[in-house]
């Protein structure tokens, strides 16, 4: 069984979703006592989002360099990163590190190309729902159509994973909330809805939606059990 590195603590809270995933499933799979051979690097959440909003991103870069270099020298086989946004940093840490890294949206489009699913909506923090990184991969490694909410609507997803989700905060306002943003995004064509930010999972589920729902949460861990069992992800 390969070990695998988690980068997490942004936030904990999905970090923990993680842990649990990947360690069910490897006991799923193998039975008895079995659990995952893994390393987390967790970091302060408090510090991330502070310079998330500040748009420095070259500090948050290094930052998850020096993160995966940690789980590297540790001994992890390759890298989970356990959050979309800080994904925008991947080819960075890739560039630095000699062990893989499993990006979270190639396992997540590559089950919305299974489906059938041409056109997606796009939910995540504002950074991932407005920057390319995200959204280009998906279109431009996957041909998908991704539809991100409006701005009013994005201002909506991005608050609540802030000032709520984050915290472990799951209140039934804000899951009608974004049920209504999920369905303006249906209005507009999407097939189906990307969960794209790891604690979007603790608040919706597939019936608050009435089209197909695909969590990065847990299409990830999935795929971090095959890579780690000796199966390559799907792509």
């Amino acid at each position: 069984m390969k070990v695998i590195g988690l980068i997490g603590g942004m936030s904990w809270e999905s970090s923990a979703q993680y842990y649990r995933i990947i360690n069910e499933e490897v006991r799923a799979r193998l039975e008895g006592a079995h659990s995952a051979k893994s390393l987390m690097w967790s970091m302060d959440f408090g510090e991330i989002e502070a310079l998330q909003h500040q748009g420095d991103w070259a500090s948050l870069t290094e930052r998850m360099i020096e993160a995966a270099r940690n789980l590297e020298r540790g001994g992890a086989d390759f890298l989970v990163i356990c959050t979309n946004t800080m994904h925008r940093m991947a080819a960075d840490i890739e560039n630095k590190v000699k062990i893989p890294l499993l990006h979270i949206a190639d396992p997540t489009a590559a089950k919305i190309k299974q489906a059938g699913v041409s056109k997606v909506g796009l939910l995540g923090t504002a950074f991932t729902m407005e920057q390319d990184f995200y959204k280009g991969r998906l279109s431009e490694k996957f041909g998908l159509d991704v539809l991100v909410p409006p701005a009013e609507d994005r201002e909506i997803v991005h608050e609540i994973i802030y000032h709520e989700l984050v915290s472990g905060v799951v209140l039934e306002a804000s899951r009608a909330r974004y049920r209504e943003v999920i369905a303006r995004l249906v209005e507009r064509g999407a097939q189906a809805v990307i969960l794209g930010c790891t604690e979007i999972m603790l608040l919706i589920s597939q019936k608050d939606s009435p089209v197909p729902i695909f969590d990065t949460t847990e299409l990830h861990a999935l795929a971090a059990v095959d890579w780690a069992l000796g199966q390559q992800p799907q792509r």
